[in-house]
């Protein structure tokens, strides 16, 4: 039987994400293969016994569960749910105090005069964080996160170009209680504050209703936020989404199960949808 992750730092699972990353890329590859757990571990450089404790501790379940939820069927079958899944709760979401309220209040679309000062008087604080999936790079105003992104992305360079004349600075310990709220805290996540058209926040808010260890297409998407037609423009939107995770374009995939390119990489985006279905199926059987 798979055992819940262990509690421990975010330096120590950035450190295993390293290993399990290895791990996660030759699954990917492979899973049709359904490869042995010595083979993946050997992939990853570790004994089978070492690397399955490490694997188990980082995901809350085994390598061999993990391997499951990124095959096709799997990804098929939570599609077949995703319309059902995503209407409920932007239905829970929009009614009282509920997420979408909490998570969108410094959300705004972008005025005229907004882009014109183009972040005059605005102050970024930015600073590099450990986590679940490696070192990630926050950026804040006053008013919440307007930019999440993990490593080897040009996180700064692009906040910069959105705001030309907004004050950076370095602040790694004013951001780091919101960097611990990220990936721990589901049920208190920090305000974000993302400026950008009418189209890309409705497309925003709608894919932030999405329940983690759930996807959704980009038709059932586009038909959330206007017309199924709109796919295209939707995939448009996310690709200018400048808050990874939270706003989880990670869990937007092809309506034939496949999971596609993504914009921190294929093996990120596996090892972000394979952890949120591993620690919602732990979360089951704790309830149970």
């Amino acid at each position: 039987m798979d055992k819940p992750a262990l509690s421990y730092g975010p330096q120590a699972q950035a450190r295993d994400y390293v290993r399990v990353e290895e791990a996660i890329r030759f699954i990917d590859a492979n899973f049709q293969d359904q490869p042995s757990l010595a083979t993946i571990a050997k992939a990853a450089n570790l004994s089978a016994h070492h690397f399955q404790r490490l694997f188990t501790r980082w995901a809350g379940v085994s390598p061999t569960r993990f391997m499951h939820y990124l095959t096709v069927a799997y990804s098929k079958s939570l599609l077949d749910q995703s319309w059902s899944v995503l209407d409920a709760a932007l239905e829970a979401g929009t009614s009282g105090p509920g997420r979408l309220h909490d998570l969108f209040v410094a959300y705004e679309a972008m005025t005229p005069g907004q882009a014109k000062r183009r972040g005059d008087g605005l102050t970024i604080r930015h600073g590099l964080h450990d986590g679940p999936f490696g070192r990630f790079h926050i950026l804040m105003t006053e008013r919440g996160i307007c930019g999440l992104t993990f490593d080897g992305d040009n996180a700064l360079e692009e906040q910069k170009r959105r705001w030309p004349l907004a004050t950076f600075a370095a602040d790694k310990a004013g951001t780091a209680g919101a960097a611990a709220q990220v990936f721990r805290d589901k049920d208190n996540p920090p305000a974000l504050h993302v400026s950008g058209t009418n189209f890309q926040i409705k497309v925003w808010e709608a894919l932030t209703a999405v329940p983690p260890g759930r996807v959704v297409s980009y038709g059932d998407l586009a038909s959330v936020v206007c017309t199924p037609k709109a796919a295209r423009a939707v995939g448009s939107a996310l690709s200018q989404n400048p808050i990874a995770f939270l706003i989880p374009c990670h869990r937007v995939i092809r309506a034939t199960g496949v999971h596609d390119a993504y914009r921190w990489g294929r093996t990120r985006r596996q090892a972000l949808l394979g952890w949120e279905a591993a620690q919602e199926e732990t979360k089951r059987r704790g309830a149970a």
